[in-house]
Formats: structure tokens, sequence, C-alpha cells
């Protein structure tokens, strides 16, 4: 074995330059793929982090996904119902208490009632649209993170005046109101109040920031002009993963339509699953022509070397042992290349923090980076993996040749 390592090691050194240059295309191959990684699964964190948490994992509404079956056509297969018009209903989920109560005894996470409601916001002239969304404050803490994005006031301020209302801090800012400020909630009922501005949140999404309000869960119920309706149920679970199987479970115990975060982003979500196919795509064809260079100088030693396999193979060295001398200097290339790479993709990955940049979707001023061992494993291995099918074929060639057919036509 010693004497595999050091024919190895003496063909490698005896073409320094082409060595060096075959091992700087595998590390930046690595360092880029590592770099690339680390902004991937950042940036999908982040969205994560940022987005996520700024609106429920789970919400289910007073809409149904399928409209209800008639008694004909439960009764009998054939019949077939068109141009039914259905009976007015009252808006809002029917028996709201049971309904969250029987979600606490199996959902693995927080749930809490809300009235959402769409109505124009109006303060010294400016008219803007909103979501408006009744809360109850001791709850909310429980499925939003509201209470930390309190910029001015707090939560509980909501009790404390008439009609209160929390504003985004853009939302505030286009109306150009603050706290004490008095403004006008008009719905689309032709209900109108006056509220008074006790609190300004920011969530870091500007979208949310920029649209929605908060009130409490009577004030938005007077507005609608639905006395005791709860239109919305909102539940915040330990995984946030675990979203769309939960909403499926709740579509089928009740009907009501049930709407996931990754169903509500679902766009920003293929996005992401195309974003990520590029990139790794990307990063294979970076990784395969530094393998081509692994191959290129494995294959000119083979060449070289002609004479030398010869007197090897003459001297009893087996084809398998010739095999493994060119595939260990493959391996070699491949090695210091995964070494070098590791170095440069944990320079790139710190330069890239250091990079600010604005999106406009949300207020972060850096890219969002994870630095991850798993990143240089996977790098390291498949620059490994690689370059030792790169020195294969050429290792494969060379156990081949006959040292009679070699020396004879040496010149």
């Amino acid at each position: 074995m010693n004497l595999v390592l050091d024919i190895a090691w003496t063909h490698i050194a005896a073409r320094l330059r082409q060595t060096v240059v075959a091992v700087a295309g595998v590390a930046i191959g690595v360092g880029f793929s590592i770099m690339m990684a680390a902004l991937m699964q950042g940036s999908q964190e982040d969205f994560v982090r940022t987005l996520v948490n700024a609106m429920p994992h789970v919400s289910i509404n007073d809409e149904r996904r399928e409209p209800p079956r008639q008694p004909a056509e439960e009764a009998f297969d054939a019949a077939q119902i068109r141009g039914l018009t259905p009976a007015t209903r009252r808006r809002g989920i029917n028996n709201p208490i049971a309904t969250i109560a029987a979600l606490e005894s199996w959902v693995p996470g927080a749930v809490t009632p809300s009235v959402q409601a769409r109505g124009i916001l109006r303060y010294g002239g400016k008219d803007v649209a909103s979501v408006i969304v009744g809360i109850d404050p001791q709850r909310e803490p429980r499925v939003s993170q509201l209470v930390t994005q309190m910029k001015q006031g707090s939560m509980p301020a909501l009790y404390r005046a008439t009609n209160a209302i929390i504003l985004g801090d853009r939302l505030a800012e286009k109306l150009g109101a603050r706290i004490g400020s008095n403004i006008s909630m008009s719905a689309g009922t032709g209900k109108v109040m006056t509220g008074q501005v006790v609190g300004i949140f920011r969530s870091g999404v500007r979208t949310v920031d920029e649209g929605t309000s908060y009130v409490l869960i009577k004030t938005a119920q007077v507005l609608a002009e639905q006395t005791g309706l709860i239109n919305e149920i909102r539940i915040r679970l330990n995984d946030p993963m675990a979203s769309r199987a939960v909403a499926d479970r709740i579509i089928a115990d009740t009907g009501l339509k049930t709407v996931s975060w990754q169903e509500a982003n679902e766009d920003l979500m293929s996005a992401f699953v195309i974003r990520n196919i590029i990139m790794y795509t990307v990063v294979g064809a970076i990784l395969l022509v530094a393998s081509f260079g692994t191959y290129n100088i494995i294959s000119t030693i083979t060449f070289e070397k002609s004479r030398d396999i010869a007197i090897m193979k003459s001297l009893g060295l087996s084809q398998s042992t010739v095999r493994r001398i060119f595939i260990l200097e493959g391996l070699a290339i491949g090695l210091a290349g995964a070494l070098g790479g590791a170095v440069l993709g944990f320079a790139l990955t710190q330069a890239m923090l250091t990079v600010e940049i604005r999106t406009g979707f949300t207020d972060s001023t850096h890219l969002p980076l994870v630095v991850a061992p798993l990143h240089y494993l996977i790098a390291g291995g498949v620059a490994l993996a690689s370059s030792a099918i790169a020195g294969y074929f050429p290792a494969r060639k060379a156990a081949r040749l006959h040292p009679v057919e070699i020396i004879r036509g040496a010149t």
C-alpha cells in the first residue's frame, strides 16, 4: 500500500501546475455550492420565520369548500339538482364554541376565534382599505407574534378606549395617524364607527403592515352588523410544516373552508421549488465541470506514464493495483479540492452576510444565510465521488494496457 501511495503522489507532483488547476476547479465548485445551499436554506427559513409567524398557520372561515348536498341527492344516487337558489343564511361559523373545544382536543397547537371584516379607514381626508381583524387580546398571544411586534402601545390597551384599534406602522403612516388619533371605520354593510388608535405594530411583512388593523371581537361584530358573529378560527401549530395535514383533517371533520399557510402562499412555495431546481442544476453543472478537470489530468498522466505502467506490470503489479493507483490520484485531487472548497465556501458565506439588500417584501436588510455542516458534507461528498468516477475510467484503461505492446510501441 505504501508503494501504491508513493507512485500516486509521484505522478501528481510531477505535473504540479495541472494538478493545481484541477484542485482549484474542484474547490470553486465546492465553495459555490456551499454558498448557494446556505443562501437557499437561509432564505426559506427566513420566509417561514417572517411570513408564517405574521399569519396563522391554519385559518378556518365560515365558507365551505363544496356546497352542501341536498336531501334528494343523499337519498337517490341518480338525483341531480341544478340552478338551486340557496336560502339566505346568517354568516359565521355555527356553534363556534363547540367547534373550538373540539379542535383543542386534538390539534397540536393553540386555537382562537376572530372576526375578519374588510373596511375603509378614514383620517385627515385620507381613505385607506384595510383588513379589520377582531381579536381576543388574552388569547391572541397564543397564535401570533402581535405582542412582540408592538412598536407603540400594547394589546391590553384595546380595553381602555371605545372602539380602540391597533394599526400597522405603514398603514398608520399612510393615514397620518398616531397614538390617540380618532379615525373613522366603515364596512361594506354601510356601518360607520369612530375608533381611537391605541397601538402601532410592525410585523416586518410589508403587505401586513400596510393593510391590517386589529380591534376587539365585539367591535368587529358591531362593524359587520353581525352580533355574536365568529367568521374565522385561527390556529398556530407547534410544527408549522404539519399545517396541510391538520387542514385536511379539519375539512373532513367540519366541511368548513380551511386554508394552511402553504396553500395561502402556494405561488411563493412553487417559486421556491423552481428556484431550488435551478440552483441545484447550476451547482451540479459546476461540479461536473470540475470533475472533467480531474478526468483530464488523470488521462494525461495515464498517457504520459504508459512506459511506467509497462514497467510496473512487468515487475508483477496486478491490474487492480495499477487501477488503484490512478483512482487514488483522482481521490487525492478531489480531497484537496473539497478541503479548499470548504474554506472558500466559508469565506463566501461570511462575505455574503455583509451584503445589505432590501427586497420590498420584508424589512430584512441582509441576506439570510444558514451555515450548516450538512452543506459541507454534501458538497465534499459529491466532489470526492465525481473525482473518483473521473479517475476510474483512465485507471481502467491504464490497467488493461499490455506491457509487451507498450514496450514494442515505445520510441
